[in-house]
């Protein structure tokens, strides 16, 4: 059981104060009057449609021509002709005014050094008035090693002349070399594919299967399928499914790889991910196996749900609880060998996980780099970061700030409760304990010492558990507290709760 000596304190008020305007009436300002070329804090993407409309286009309307310009933050252009739309569909209602898009090229662009495609996504992240939460997850699906995750650019967006505001570029999920390396043509396209699970949405431009009558499926690749492409993949998603009901770890790692089932369950348990049960999931078959990825759709997660819209929404915002065991893994998650897999990813990602929610830590350094950006979003783009949204999303707080923190604090609290949950360090794991005796004494503090005159080594392991006063960072001060605790001058350390 993981054991603290000190819970961290209250995440420190950010200092941003922000411009608040009705959502429906936000500014139309003029790239001059924020910044023209000279601050290129982060790539800057301007879109003039055919007809000048771009500010007023809804899902309907399908794509328009237009002509883009891409400027990265060395000053290199890519300026082409693209079709352009509105994309999505929550933030697609036509009351949401900042719209996320989709534009694609004739022929595949590499775009800002992230691989060749044609298509390309700009999410507009309205439903988080932090900005980060797609973000933070897309970079732990990275560090956890889900393949094919998309890479992803902060960005800002004109459309028409007139400043949106920050955008995040990225790679849509769809078959490709620099996308999901997967083998659609071969033995006439009865190889390999790609799916969604989506359990509710119909759109007439999708083919569907339901596997075992219950896990319902869109597929992404083949788009279109033939009849015989459908009958192949039914076949194989029955075959996974019946598979994974019988709990036999040997037969169900035939079907699947389970490393991506337990590193994209991680990811999406420790997230809360409310569509997790609904859409957006995805799943690729390769080589004659499934896997699970890649990550997809991340703004209603990490405490964003209301929890008096349902109690769906009740458990996704509480910190406490388990709420990934859905779709597939609605059988996984009770396997006591599968959550012995999770926990060993856990265990080797820790550090990592960790150090999002600490002081100075990722979500600290990411906002340092992007406030600018994001003052802008609400300030000169005029978005109203108080806007009630969606009846199924929490309802934003007065000020960045304080949205901001409660983030923080939230992905703060989860990770205690997911390490007590998942125990990814074993029973007898005690925060002090870094030469690994089961007791908190000297020797530890010693050793401590020696690391920070550099005459001793810590592993990765050692490093989390010599950090007791969790400031990510192991110093004299980490070295103090184990002395005092040791000298009975500290009577417990406090569990995680």
């Amino acid at each position: 059981m993981k054991i603290k000596i000190l819970k961290r304190a209250s995440a420190v008020m950010l200092c941003l104060t922000l411009a608040v305007s009705a959502l429906c009436f936000a500014p139309s300002v003029s790239a001059a009057q924020v910044y023209d070329g000279e601050h290129l804090d982060v790539p800057q993407i301007r879109v003039v449609t055919e007809n000048g409309n771009g500010t007023t286009l809804q899902k309907e309307d399908d794509y328009v021509n237009a002509q883009i310009t891409i400027k990265d933050t060395d000053g290199t252009e890519l300026s082409d002709a693209v079709q352009f739309k509105v994309r999505g569909n929550t933030t697609a209602l036509s009351w949401v005014t900042k719209k996320a898009f989709t534009f694609k090229f004739a022929k595949k662009k590499n775009v800002l050094s992230m691989g060749s495609g044609k298509k390309w996504f700009l999410l507009a992240n309205a439903f988080d008035p932090t900005l980060l939460r797609n973000y933070t997850a897309f970079e732990l699906a990275r560090e956890l090693g889900l393949e094919y995750t998309s890479n992803q650019k902060i960005c800002e967006l004109w459309v028409d002349g007139n400043f949106r505001g920050c955008y995040t570029l990225y790679e849509p999920v769809q078959e490709g070399k620099d996308r999901v390396n997967i083998d659609i043509e071969s033995n006439g396209g009865k190889k390999d594919f790609l799916l969604e699970f989506e359990a509710v949405t119909e759109e007439d431009d999708k083919t569907y299967l339901v596997a075992d009558k219950r896990f319902r499926f869109a597929f992404k690749d083949p788009e279109e399928p033939t009849e015989e492409q459908q009958a192949y993949v039914q076949e194989i998603m029955d075959d996974i499914v019946a598979a994974i009901k019988t709990g036999d770890k040997a037969q169900i790692e035939q079907k699947i790889d389970l490393p991506s089932f337990a590193k994209y369950y991680l990811l999406n348990e420790y997230l809360k991910t409310f569509d997790f049960e609904r859409t957006s999931v995805y799943f690729y078959y390769k080589d004659g196996k499934l896997y699970a990825g890649p990550a997809w759709d991340y703004d209603l997660c990490a405490g964003n749900a209301y929890p008096d819209f349902s109690a769906r929404a009740k458990n996704a915002a509480d910190y406490n609880g388990i709420f990934a065991d859905k779709n597939l893994y609605i059988y996984l998650a009770k396997y006591g060998w599968f959550n012995e897999m999770v926990s060993e990813v856990y265990r080797d990602h820790y550090e990592f996980i960790e150090n999002i929610s600490a002081d100075g830590g990722f979500l600290d350094t990411t906002y340092a780099q992007y406030k600018d950006v994001f003052e802008r979003n609400y300030k000169e783009a005029g978005w109203n970061i108080s806007k009630w949204w969606l009846n199924n999303y929490k309802k934003p707080l007065p000020t960045y700030a304080a949205n901001y923190d409660y983030l923080k604090d939230w992905l703060d609290v989860r990770n205690d409760w997911m390490t007590v949950h998942f125990n990814p360090f074993g029973e007898d794991y005690k925060i002090g304990d870094v030469n690994g005796d089961k007791s908190i004494d000297v020797f530890d503090a010693t050793l401590v010492q020696k690391y920070i005159v550099e005459n001793a080594e810590l592993t990765g392991e050692q490093k989390i558990i010599a950090d007791v006063n969790n400031d990510n960072t192991v110093d004299a001060l980490d070295a103090t507290e184990i002395q005092k605790y040791s000298s009975d001058m500290l009577s417990k350390f406090k569990r995680v709760i």
